[in-house]
Parts: structure tokens; sequence; C-alpha cells
């Protein structure tokens, strides 16, 4: 009985630490879209009075869509990390605590997948139309 209860103590806490990273890589993903629309909105405010100060705008955009692609793609792996000490914890104490995500990488979709995954593409996909929309806008002398 002690066992097992020991067994459960670990699989818990063991499940504890990898939720911790999966909620933390989505903490980040969350604030970098934050930090993302804060910035493409300054640059837009700012961009001055010459035509082409907006695509200043695609700099924060390619680069925390990256970032974010980084991120969400780390997450995705701890879940499979996650989900193989769901499924193999209560038989085995093999990779005990082992938080290296390693041997899961390819268990996941690689960077440009993940990049163009539905859930990166509706809301960077749909910044980069927006801009698309304003520059088109400059060009012809609106906005």
């Amino acid at each position: 009985m002690n066992d097992i209860s020991k067994n459960e103590k670990l699989l818990i806490d063991e499940i504890k630490i990898i939720q911790d990273v999966i909620k933390r890589m989505a903490d980040n993903s969350f604030k970098i879209k934050g930090w993302t629309v804060t910035l493409i909105v300054i640059t837009l405010i700012f961009r001055g009075q010459t035509k082409y100060n907006h695509l200043l705008a695609f700099l924060p955009l390619v680069s925390f869509w990256i970032l974010d692609t980084y991120y969400l793609r780390i997450e995705r792996i701890y879940r499979k990390l996650y989900a193989w000490v769901i499924e193999n914890r209560p038989q085995s104490n093999e990779y005990l605590f082992d938080l290296n995500p390693k041997r899961f990488e390819n268990d996941v979709d690689s960077y440009l997948k993940t990049m163009f995954s539905i859930s990166l593409r509706m809301f960077y996909g749909g910044l980069l139309v927006l801009l698309l929309f304003i520059g088109c806008l400059d060009l012809l002398g609106g906005v």
C-alpha cells in the first residue's frame, strides 16, 4: 500500500511539473500576441507622412510570429511528454522526472507546419491581411 501511495505521489508531482511548463509556454504565447498587437499599433500610429513607413509594422509581426511558433511547438512537445507520463508512469519509472522533451520532437509538426497551424494562421494571418490593406490604402493616397 505504501508503494502505491509513493508511486501515485510521484506521478502527481511529475504531472504538476509538466503542467507548469505547458502553462508557461501558453502564457508566453499569450503575452507575445499582446506585444505583437501593441507594437503594430504603435508603428502604425507613428508611421509619419511617408508612404512606406507602414512596412515597419511587418517587423514585429514576423518576429513575434516566429517566436510564438517556437513556444507553441515546445508546448505541443510537452503535451506529448505529459501523455507519455500518464500512459507509462504507472508501469515504469523510466525517465522519472526527465523533463527533457527531445525524444518527442519528431512526434509534433515541424516549425513551418506549426507556424501555419490554424491558431497562428488566423491571428498572424489576420494581422498580415490588415497590414497589407493599410499598405494598399497608403499607396493609393488614403489613410
